[in-house]
């Protein structure tokens, strides 16, 4: 018998602890020499990276007990981190110089003039050969722009630039006879999913030679030569990213399976993978209309492998035809696992205890807002789901999450932070708003020069879809993003009162100041989502809700790292300022030692509880949970 308790209220056996304990980062799953290594975020190891193996019996964490693996290049970094025949090469978190890891432990590269001023991502080994290539990133110190360029490294740390010239380089790729190298390039104000250069390279005694650009875009991705050493690169010059074959010689590419599916990912970090070959066989990873599949192209077709799966963190091939992947469904949280063409799955990362049972997993409704008169937007609604509770005598809270990027999507697969509001009666809508990548290429490009409108116009378009249906309390509407996402869920509680409350997590508040002080990598994309900076800076002051908060209202919640160099804490300071001078209540939360994304336990608990313990105040709900009670200015 369910005991009948108000939506919010409801007791729940997954705790911000349990959450904050479950909350490994998987990711990068390889196989090398017969093994398979990846790397582990732990937050309850102050938010290092752990590089872990699994020698087919069990799992061990390599290298010092306090190794953190993680570059900071394009500061999101990825790709930090190369297995070779010689060891392990690794960028130290603390240093970001290059380390390699054997039978010991030595660095590689010198220690540069200013703290991690060379850093270095995405590295590859070049065959027959002691040298490896990688995107280095060099700062000068305060005030200047690093330089990106490809560099080789050998054993004894000789650095030789084999390219520069161009604001950015990534994707390396060296061909199976070790003779040829394909990498990919761009400039301001472009990002690496609006237009790409694909560059090939000869290898000669004297170094790389005779580079030229193969292809000039549109948005490449993922160079890669095959077993016989034809090169493939994912494009997206069909309107969706695709998996080409490339003829260098003419300088072009054809799909080598053409279909309105994204096999490609927006670039923001370096060593995506989501193709690959066993032998013959191609396996790769796709998204369909925001959910992650899963299989095989070839002479039949796209042949999906069905293994209860929806969504794939990049994947690699075993000596046995499996391909291995950080891997989830609806149900089943991240694990490192190997999936053969039937469908089969092992296990081989650690196995932890569920964080709930199957029956207390809120599965999401697929929803489509909008019809052929209005613009359409996508997203997962969460229904309230607990198998003890229920509420009979009122509708639920909504809470409208919009994610990152803008360029992200939201989760296709168990979200801890999603059921930690689902398992206490508040329901849950993951808005993939135009500008998300899952749905090709016109909808992603739906966003440029709409940042703030498009995107705030299409979780406003959910919420109410939602309180039209019946299906949650109009009065309860509440919005929470982070990043992009911050900015979104700001523009929103300044241009319409439909939200009783807002979560910011290291938001974006003034546009201008994020324009000027944000870091190379992101340093011209507001030219395409606002417009160009400083010429149209009547738009960036248009859609600044620092500048809007006399149209303020709701309370909110403001959760900031004190070390974010993508969206600094003045932008936190700014708004809270506005906040307290407009008598609009509201919290403040400063985590100290935390970047632009939060890594450590006690910050993910302590960001939960005050979030839990703000919305209860605000939407008028007691939650059951043991919680320090925030206080609201």
């Amino acid at each position: 018998m369910k005991e009948d308790h108000p939506y919010g209220s409801w007791p729940s056996q997954l705790t911000s602890e349990q959450l904050a304990s479950g909350a490994v980062r998987l990711s990068e799953a390889r196989a090398f020499n017969g093994e398979v290594l990846w790397l582990e975020g732990r937050p309850a190891e102050a938010g290092r990276t752990a590089l872990v193996k699994f020698d087919g019996v069990r799992c061990e964490t390599l290298g010092p007990d306090d190794l953190n693996v993680r570059t900071l290049v394009h500061e999101y970094g990825g790709g930090g981190w190369l297995p070779t025949q010689s060891g392990i090469w690794v960028t130290s978190f603390e240093d970001q110089r290059l380390w390699l890891l054997n039978d010991d432990f030595r660095p590689i590269t010198a220690e540069p003039s200013v703290l991690r001023g060379h850093r270095f991502a995405n590295g590859v080994e070049v065959p027959d050969s002691t040298e490896t290539i990688w995107v280095t990133e060099r700062h000068q110190g305060e005030g200047g722009q690093p330089h990106n360029m490809l560099v080789t490294v050998t054993e004894t740390g000789e650095v030789t630039e084999i390219a520069s010239g161009a604001d950015f380089y990534s994707s390396p790729v060296v061909s199976p006879d070790g003779l040829q190298l394909a990498y990919l390039s761009w400039d301001h104000p472009s990002m690496p999913w609006d237009h790409v250069r694909l560059h090939i390279a000869k290898r000669a005694p004297s170094g790389w030679t005779g580079h030229q650009v193969v292809l000039d875009g549109p948005a490449l991705q993922q160079p890669r030569f095959s077993p016989d050493g034809q090169l493939h690169v994912v494009s997206d010059a069909t309107d969706w990213w695709n998996i080409h074959a490339v003829d260098i010689s003419r300088k072009m590419s054809k799909p080598v399976f053409e279909a309105e599916l994204e096999f490609g990912t927006p670039s923001w970090v370096f060593g995506q993978r989501t193709y690959t070959w066993s032998g013959e066989d191609l396996w790769c990873s796709w998204i369909d209309n925001g959910v992650g599949r899963i299989g095989q192209i070839n002479e039949s077709g796209l042949l999906e492998v069905e293994c209860g799966l929806t969504e794939f963190n990049g994947i690699d091939t075993l000596h046995d035809g499996r391909v291995v992947s950080v891997a989830a469904g609806w149900e089943s949280t991240s694990a490192v696992l190997a999936i053969d063409k039937h469908g089969t799955c092992e296990q081989l990362s650690d196995s932890h205890p569920p964080l709930l049972a199957p029956n207390d997993v809120s599965i999401p409704e697929s929803i489509t807002i909008g019809d052929a008169s209005s613009e359409i937007t996508h997203g997962f609604y969460f229904a309230p789901t607990n198998s003890s509770c229920l509420s009979s005598s009122e509708l639920p809270p909504l809470l409208v999450l919009s994610h990152g990027g803008p360029t992200g999507s939201a989760r296709s697969s168990f979200d801890p932070a999603i059921q930690y509001w689902t398992n206490r009666g508040i329901a849950v809508v993951d808005v993939n708003y135009r500008g998300s990548t899952g749905f090709g290429t016109r909808y992603r490009n739906k966003l440029k020069g709409q940042w703030g409108i498009a995107d705030t116009e299409d979780c406003l378009a959910a919420a109410r879809f939602l309180a039209d249906k019946g299906v949650v309390d109009p009065n309860r509407l509440a919005i929470k993003g982070g990043s992009a996402g911050g900015f979104t869920t700001l523009c929103a509680l300044t241009k319409s009162s439909l939200f009783a409350a807002g979560i910011s997590r290291y938001g974006v508040a003034d546009l201008a100041t994020l324009a000027q002080d944000t870091h190379k990598f992101e340093a011209r994309y507001l030219d395409s989502l606002v417009g160009e900076w400083p010429s149209q800076r009547e738009i960036y002051d248009e859609r600044s809700p620092i500048l809007h908060t006399d149209q303020l209202s709701t309370p909110m919640i403001i959760l900031q790292g004190a070390d974010d160099p993508v969206v600094p804490p003045s932008q936190a300071e700014q708004l809270v300022s506005a906040l307290t001078q407009a008598s609009i209540p509201h919290t403040y939360v400063l985590f100290e030692g935390e970047s632009h994304g939060f890594r450590k336990a006690e910050t993910i608990i302590r960001a939960l509880d005050a979030e839990l313990s703000f919305l209860g105040q605000v939407l008028n709900f007691e939650p059951f949970d043991e919680i320090e009670k925030v206080s609201i200015s």
